[in-house]
């Protein structure tokens, strides 16, 4: 059970209130982690826009449904691995490669970029850092601008999954896969 308080609607001030009307009509999420950011409003914000702004950036979104699952999983979050597994399947990540990530295992991507996506994941979350050769290789890959959002989309969720396991987020009961 997620141990921060859930504000209802009712419980929201002016600001709050507002913003959670806004982002249901735009269609965001108001759920897991944004039960904290609420509290917030202007940080609440700026996660839909920066979420929002990833989904349109250059990346494919198997490759960024890739670093986000491999995000997710390095930090055992159970909120946004349930949500994230219905974006990446509506992505287009099979469920093969679902639960490859999810078993710690090699999803044996084949395109490079989602491979190189996989693995720039892995070593800045494993050694806070990437080897020479895999930054040449991405940028290789990428181009500069593609890096940025990748390691950036990379960031971002590490802040959405300690966020989430901080406050213990529940994940919603239909989602389409637990952590094993």
């Amino acid at each position: 059970m997620t141990r921060m308080r859930i504000l209802g609607r009712d419980d929201m001030n002016d600001e709050q209130g507002a913003l959670y009307d806004k982002i249901g009509e735009e269609g965001g999420p108001r759920a897991g982690p944004y039960w904290a950011y609420i509290r917030q409003p202007s940080l609440m914000r700026l996660c839909q826009d920066v979420g929002n702004w990833f989904r349109g950036a250059a990346l494919s979104g198997r490759e960024r449904q890739i670093a986000v699952l491999t995000v997710v999983r390095f930090w055992d979050a159970e909120y946004p691995w349930a949500v994230q597994v219905r974006a990446s399947l509506a992505a287009g990540v099979e469920e093969s490669e679902v639960d490859a990530i999810n078993e710690r295992r090699d999803p044996g991507l084949s395109d490079p970029r989602e491979a190189m996506a996989r693995e720039v994941a892995i070593q800045l979350l494993n050694n806070h850092s990437l080897t020479d050769e895999t930054y040449a290789a991405a940028e290789a890959l990428f181009g500069e601008e593609d890096l940025v959002s990748l390691i950036s989309v990379i960031g971002y969720f590490g802040m959405v999954a300690t966020t989430a396991n901080a406050i213990d987020a529940t994940p919603p009961d239909d989602a389409p896969a637990r952590l094993v």
